[in-house]
């Protein structure tokens, strides 16, 4: 058993003084007791939930710092990221997903779901070890001790009607037939490890048919949590009309596709049926306000999304911000813009789409800290230059990743002021897996 004796603690977005925490050897919290006294545990200052990253793509990383001056919009970007994911092996992608995974502990993600689509050789060949790409991103996430959900991901053309283009051979496993084959495998090379499981991911109406789509639903078990970037661009919605007769949303409703186990990811551009029909099915849609912004995406409808029943998770997408805080933030302020008025989501409403709603998404539980729940916190700096007089309860609009001290993750302590327990330094091994890419 480990202890931990919280100064303070945001629990469901209130303060609760003197909180003893257990944690059981499995990594869950086994007791809690408000109030108590100060005891000989391990003490944290002011603690929040550990937050989860609900769509990462890990390798898109190294595209930070090197597209800004070319402009354009996403399709021009999507360019340069099939240039990057054509120079990674497992070897490299280890490597780089290493850095990615320490950067995002020590800015307070405790949980990842990696939206992993390059499963191959560049062209399309399989490596010898058929899960050599997903068995790299499992030691990557194992190296540093973040829980990691892989979404495994179908991809089988490049666009509604098209082939696909050469950059993206190294995506597709041929059929659903043939990816529903490879994931049942994956999932048994990845048993045993509590911190990494196997979710499944469509990448999207455009990669994926609706006859694949409808093999993939039934192929995989029920309790497996399933995401699908939706409607990221207004093209999108134009070339699904013109080919089925129905929006992102509504051909996935067609083919029973909404359900409480369904996360979309941007729904950016939707209309009010579309909202109607996601919320009506309890679906969770993953916003992620800095990539959404960076490629000139668009504001999503998150409040209205709310409003229609669909809880908010947050992702940081093609992390060129790894930042929990500035995910939050970008959510408010997107609403702010967009309706010229304040205080749209409260904090306790922001902190749940950045811990509780991505861990439900991620297909992890509960994560409110009470007993059976994970032992996930991230003890926050509530008396930096950033957040110095700030109401605990407001650290969501005042902290970012630079006010992170100390992650837990399953009851054990994994990352300390910056840097991972046992010295390593995120930046170090950034600037080495970069190096090796060339980019």
């Amino acid at each position: 058993m480990t202890a931990f004796w919280c100064e303070t603690l945001l629990v469901d977005g209130v303060t609760v003084a003197g909180v003893r925490l257990e944690a059981d050897v499995a990594g869950d919290i086994s007791r809690v007791q408000v109030h108590a006294a100060e005891a000989a545990d391990i003490r944290l200052g002011t603690v929040l939930p550990g937050f989860g990253n609900a769509h990462s793509h890990a390798f898109h990383r190294a595209l930070r710092g090197h597209t800004h001056a070319e402009g354009g919009d996403f399709w021009l970007w999507r360019e340069r990221m099939y240039r990057v994911a054509a120079q990674l092996d497992p070897a490299k992608y280890q490597e780089l997903a290493t850095a990615v995974f320490a950067e995002m502990l020590v800015s307070g993600y405790t949980a990842v779901g990696e939206f992993h689509y390059v499963h191959h050789r560049e062209n399309g060949e399989p490596y010898e070890s058929a899960h050599a790409m997903e068995l790299a991103l499992a030691a990557a996430a194992r190296a540093v001790g973040i829980r990691l959900v892989l979404l495994d991901t179908v991809y089988l053309q490049g666009g509604i009607g098209r082939e696909l283009a050469p950059q993206q051979l190294a995506f597709s496993d041929g059929s659903a037939a043939g990816w529903l084959a490879r994931w049942h495998s994956l999932r048994a090379a990845l048993a045993g490890d509590d911190l990494l499981t196997l979710g499944a991911a469509l990448h999207s109406v455009r990669a994926v048919t609706p006859d694949a789509m409808r093999d993939v639903l039934a192929g995989l078990p029920p309790e497996v949590p399933l995401h699908i970037h939706l409607s990221e661009q207004p093209q999108e919605n134009v070339e699904c009309l013109a080919a089925y007769g129905l929006t992102p949303s509504g051909l996935l409703d067609s083919l029973g596709a909404l359900a409480p186990r369904l996360s979309v990811v941007h729904a950016t551009h939707l209309s009010d049926n579309d909202r109607a029909l996601l919320g009506d099915a309890g679906v969770t849609v993953v916003m992620c306000p800095t990539t959404e912004a960076d490629l000139g995406d668009g504001i999503g409808p998150a409040l209205a999304l709310t409003s229609s029943g669909c809880p908010i998770a947050l992702g940081s997408d093609q992390n060129a911000v790894i930042d929990p805080f500035l995910e939050m933030r970008g959510l408010e302020m997107g609403e702010r813009l967009a309706s010229r008025q304040r205080g749209r989501f409260t904090p306790a409403a922001l902190l749940a789409a950045a811990g509780a709603a991505g861990y439900a998404a991620l297909g992890l539980g509960r994560h409110s800290l009470q007993p059976g729940d994970p032992c996930d916190l991230v003890e926050i700096n509530a008396a930096s230059v950033r957040t110095a007089g700030s109401h605990p309860e407001q650290l969501p609009l005042t902290a970012t990743a630079s006010d992170v001290l100390r992650v837990i993750v399953g009851g054990r302590l994994v990352a300390e002021c910056g840097q991972l327990v046992g010295g390593a330094r995120p930046a170090a091994l950034m600037a080495e897996a970069l190096g090796r890419l060339g980019e």
